[in-house]
């Protein structure tokens, strides 16, 4: 039995702010993102009859956005796209670890280094980290970090695994970090903290 018009109305409104913001970050523009809220909506309205549980709409919807996002991509460019891995460029032997960084021996005296340095960091350097990775590793981010879906949720959501979710998301995290360290070594600051 498909839900209600206002069941629905009701629970696109309480996540609407969040998946204009998951939008937002996957097209990396305004437009484009509420091109794809909006035809995500009309996709999953036409399709209510597939949701089995109400309680499961949130994640219901948030596949439908990212399986628009992919659908509208691969119309646009013809032909999927799948960013490829660089070999080496996130490294899996040895991720790189801000923590570790930061708590070199002769760093150890220092309080809290970690929080002081994410402090430092302005907001549309993390957005930019964030708009940089490729998009199947952004999605994992966006959705375990800023949506706090479980592993689970997340691989229901993308129709993969949960080791490919627990590897992409770790790979992501040690590629933002990575990036972000590079920042604020640019920055200088980490000039206190540099070898």
């Amino acid at each position: 039995m498909a839900i209600t018009k206002d069941v629905f109305e009701s629970e696109v409104l309480a996540i609407l702010g969040r998946l204009n913001g998951v939008a937002r970050r996957l097209t990396r523009n305004d437009a484009d993102a509420q091109d794809l809220v909006a035809e995500s909506i009309a996709r999953a309205w036409c399709a209510r009859g597939s949701l089995a549980q109400t309680s499961a709409f949130r994640a219901w919807m948030f596949r439908i956005l990212h399986n628009t996002f992919i659908s509208e991509r691969r119309r646009a460019m013809a032909r999927p796209h799948v960013e490829p891995l660089i070999e080496g460029e996130y490294d899996d032997q040895h991720p790189f670890s801000i923590f570790e960084r930061l708590h070199q021996p002769f760093l150890l005296w220092f309080d809290n280094r970690e929080q002081e340095f994410l402090d430092k960091l302005m907001r549309e350097d993390l957005e930019r980290a964030l708009a940089a990775l490729p998009e199947h590793y952004r999605i994992v981010v966006l959705l375990a970090d800023l949506e706090e879906f479980t592993y689970g949720e997340i691989a229901d959501t993308l129709q993969i695994p949960i080791g490919t979710v627990r590897s992409r998301l770790a790979r992501a995290r040690g590629a933002l970090q990575e990036t972000l360290w590079g920042l604020a070594r640019d920055r200088g600051l980490l000039a206190r903290t540099a070898p």
